[in-house]
Parts: C-alpha cells; sequence; structure tokens
C-alpha cells in the first residue's frame, strides 16, 4: 500500500461522508427502525392485556359486589349519579349482553389517576366498582423505559462495530482510489493486484482499475514505439534530403525546400528526443548555474522577442543544457500559441513564461501536454510536441512544471527548480 494511500484523509475519521459513517448510520437507522417496531409491539400487547386484566377484575368485584360480597378489590360505588356518563350509556343500551347486564368502561381522563370502572345490574339494582389501574400504567411506563435504554445500549454497541466493520471495505476502496491517482499522475506501473480471497464488488473495481491500466500502458508502450521507429526511420532520408538541398542553385524555389527541409529536420529530432526521453535514456548533469543569466541567455538564443525580469540574482542547481531546452520551448510556444508581449520573469529558484494570447485549453490544463496534439485552432498551428519535451526534460532535471491560465488572460508556465544559495549582490562586494 503507498504512503499516499495509507495517509488517506487526515479527516477522514471524522468526515460524515465517509463510507464508514455512512454504512454505521445505516446500521443505527436499521436498528433504531427495528427496536421501534419491538417497542411498539411490546407496548401495545401490554397495554392490551392490562386493559383486559383490569376490566376482568373490575368486573369480577362488581359481580361479587351485587352477590353481597365482603372484603372486594376495588372501589364500590352506591351513588348511580356519580357514575360516568359512558358507564351509564352502556348500562342503559345494554350493549353488554349476558346473564348479569354488565359494562366496563377505562378512565383515563387524568393520566396519573386512571382507573377501570365495572357496573352490573340485577334486576333494579345497579352496583359498580372502579379499579385503580395505576400500577399498571406505572409498570408500563417503566417497561417503556427499559425499552429506550435497551436500544440506546444496543446502539451504542452496534454503531463503533458497524464502524470497525466498514473499514476494511473502506480501507480497499481508499488503496483502489489510491492507485487510481498514481496511473492518472503518470505510474501505469501502478497496481492494486486485488489477489483477494473474497470476489465482491471492489475485487471486480480492483481487477477493472488494473486492467485499465495495463491496456493504457500498452498503447502507451505502442505510441512510444511508433515515434521512436518513425524517428529513426526518417533520419537517414533526411540526411539525404539536407545534402540535396544545399546543393541546388540558390533561387527561391530552393530557399522555400530549404525551409521545410528545416522544418522537417527540427520534427524528427523532437521525435527523437522524445523517444529518448521516453526511453528513460536521458540523464541530468546537475551543476551550479546562476539562474537569471542562463535565463536570458536561453532567451536570446530563440531569437524571439521576450522581456526578461530577473528579480533576484539566485543560484539553482540544474542541468543548464536542458533548461535551455526548457525555456525555449516555452518560448517558443508562447509566440505560436499565444500573443505579444511574452514576458519570462524569475524569482528565486522560480522561472514563469507567460504571453497574452487566449491561454491553454482546458483539455491541457486537465491532462498535461500530448504529441500531436494542440487541442484548439485557435492555439495555432503544431505538433504539440514542443510543451511535451519540454515536460520530459523538466522531468529528468527533477523540475516541476505547471501550466495555468492568467485571470486578465494569457497562457502561463511555471518551472520551478531546487534551490540553492543565492548570488551575492554584486553592490555590497
Amino acid at each position: 500500500m503507498s504512503a499516499e494511500t495509507r495517509r488517506g484523509n487526515p479527516l477522514s475519521l471524522l468526515d460524515p461522508r465517509s463510507l464508514r459513517w455512512k454504512i454505521a448510520a445505516l446500521a443505527a437507522a436499521a436498528s433504531c427502525a427495528v427496536a421501534v417496531a419491538v417497542g411498539v409491539l411490546v407496548h401495545t400487547t401490554t397495554y392490551d392485556w392490562s386493559l383486559n386484566a383490569g376490566r376482568a377484575e373490575a368486573l369480577q368485584s362488581a359481580v361479587d359486589q351485587a352477590n353481597g360480597g365482603g372484603d372486594v378489590p376495588g372501589t364500590s360505588v352506591e351513588d348511580p349519579g356519580t357514575l360516568p356518563p359512558e358507564l351509564l350509556r352502556q348500562m342503559a343500551s345494554g350493549e353488554s349482553g349476558g346473564f348479569w347486564e354488565s359494562a366496563t368502561w377505562y378512565d383515563d381522563t387524568k393520566p396519573d389517576e386512571p382507573w377501570m370502572w365495572a357496573a352490573v345490574r340485577d334486576g333494579g339494582r345497579v352496583t359498580a366498582v372502579k379499579v385503580d389501574m395505576g400500577p399498571e400504567r406505572r409498570s408500563l411506563q417503566a417497561l417503556d423505559r427499559h425499552i429506550v435504554l435497551a436500544t440506546l445500549a444496543a446502539l451504542a454497541i452496534v454503531v463503533p462495530l458497524a464502524a470497525l466493520a466498514a473499514e476494511l471495505p473502506n480501507r480497499r476502496l481508499r488503496r483502489v482510489a489510491g492507485t487510481a491517482r498514481r496511473i492518472a499522475g503518470g505510474d501505469l506501473d501502478a497496481r492494486i493486484g486485488a489477489g483477494s480471497r473474497t470476489r465482491d464488488e471492489i475485487s471486480e473495481i480492483s481487477a477493472a482499475v488494473d486492467s485499465m491500466a495495463s491496456a493504457l500502458q500498452e498503447r502507451l508502450l505502442a505510441e512510444q514505439r511508433f515515434t521512436a521507429d518513425v524517428a529513426h526511420d526518417l533520419r537517414t532520408p533526411l540526411m539525404g534530403l539536407i545534402t540535396s538541398a544545399e546543393l541546388l542553385p540558390e533561387g527561391e524555389v530552393t530557399e522555400l525546400v530549404r525551409d521545410r527541409v528545416r522544418v522537417l529536420r527540427v520534427l524528427v529530432e523532437d521525435l527523437l528526443e522524445i523517444s529518448r526521453l521516453d526511453a528513460g535514456a536521458e540523464r541530468a548533469e546537475h551543476v551550479p548555474v546562476p539562474l537569471g543569466e542562463v535565463v536570458e541567455e536561453s532567451v536570446r538564443r530563440t531569437g524571439l522577442p521576450a522581456r526578461v525580469e530577473v528579480a533576484d540574482p539566485s543560484m539553482a542547481d540544474t542541468d543548464p543544457r536542458r533548461l535551455d531546452r526548457i525555456i525555449a520551448n516555452l518560448v517558443a510556444n508562447a509566440h505560436r500559441h499565444g500573443r505579444a508581449p511574452v514576458e519570462v520573469s524569475v524569482r528565486g529558484t522560480t522561472i514563469v513564461v507567460r504571453d497574452h494570447g487566449p491561454g491553454f485549453p482546458a483539455s491541457l490544463l486537465a491532462e498535461g501536454p500530448r504529441r500531436f496534439r494542440t487541442d484548439a485552432q485557435e492555439r495555432g498551428r503544431g505538433h504539440g510536441l514542443g510543451l511535451t519535451i519540454a515536460l520530459g526534460q523538466a522531468r529528468v532535471i527533477g523540475a516541476a512544471l505547471g501550466f495555468a491560465n492568467a485571470p486578465d488572460g494569457g497562457a502561463v508556465a511555471t518551472v520551478r527548480l531546487g534551490s540553492h544559495p543565492r548570488l551575492p549582490d554584486p553592490g555590497n562586494r
């Protein structure tokens, strides 16, 4: 596993958008749903049971009281006028039926003092009894509290366990993402190497990413081989063309032929340089150089107009020949695809080349330069090799080459070299 994959997002453990916490939230929601369903079922069943038990107890007490029983549960009510209207209505309508005319009614108008009423009629005499349902109500409330506490205790166990269980697939997904980023960054040798004993969706994604990387690597190698073969095959006939062009008599047509031969020679040399960069055959020879002077000399040798500004006389540990190639390609690209003025600034060990044209196309900013592609007609004509060579040479010397567009228009290429002690100011000698 790469360092980037192991490192991951430093806030991932606390980020609520993380897959770990989404799985934990889903487990918590499922646990809550089950707990609510079971709690409602238990509450309803216990409540109905307590009402049925209270009705049976109150009705039995009323019957025993009517039969002249002595000490019976409940409170006997002698005055019919104090009976609840609902109980009287049931007795008057004869809704109960049976051997005894009886009725029951649960009075919960006062939540803290619930009563179960029962009344029986024997001939013209009505006997009523009310039974205190407070203990049953308190027992039901205690049961509800226990259900809530048990649910919270279960959640306290389920949520951490779900987060821990989600860590394994989360780690595998981070590994897939890290490898994909390495591939996008140009490391086509990066592989996930799924090789997992579990065949699941993450294994399928891993295998697909590895297959994609292999296909991209094969295509890139085929493109590199094609570039190298074309460059080498063109080299021999090109030398013959150059020799033949020099032997032609002077004239306008001859000058046109020589100009086209020079363009073809530059193209073949660029292709050969790219093939060497692709093969990894280039090696940098680092020496301390005064960066400002090297950049000024590189711009001067291009023969193209550009304003050079050196902010401070810094030294850089780099390969001056390859740096010259980078600066020349960036300045030539700015003139070919941008508009004047072209500005080159040196600040410390950072070199910025800017034009005032339409800027880099979005595809180049997102993917980097590609050979034989300029991406936009307004960028002018070309083979798309200049920036590709500059990027390859920057990698050889260990420099960072970035591309951006200025807010007020124009393309900006930035070269960042390794630092070196600053040159002494001549004025202070």
